[in-house]
């Protein structure tokens, strides 16, 4: 189980803050992605793409990141 945080824009696209998720032992960024482009339909991915995604304390991008067991999803944000 994987408990997803989100943010900003994937939060409103989402309809929520956070779900917990039943992905394999093995799971990566892009085995999430899949499913949530599964979940919430095929445009979110788009979306998706241009998050980072803070996993314990390492901020990645790289679609090959394992998961833990918490995974915050984030948008870019704007501002100065």
């Amino acid at each position: 189980m994987v408990e997803v945080r989100y943010f900003a824009a994937i939060a409103d696209a989402v309809g929520k803050d956070s779900e917990v998720l039943e992905l394999p032992a093995d799971a990566t960024i892009a085995d999430l992605r899949l499913t949530l482009a599964a979940t919430y339909g095929p445009g979110l991915d788009t979306m998706l793409g241009v998050c980072a995604y803070l996993i314990g304390d390492e901020l990645t991008r790289d679609p090959s990141a394992a998961l833990t067991r918490r995974v915050d999803v984030l948008p870019p944000f704007a501002g100065g």
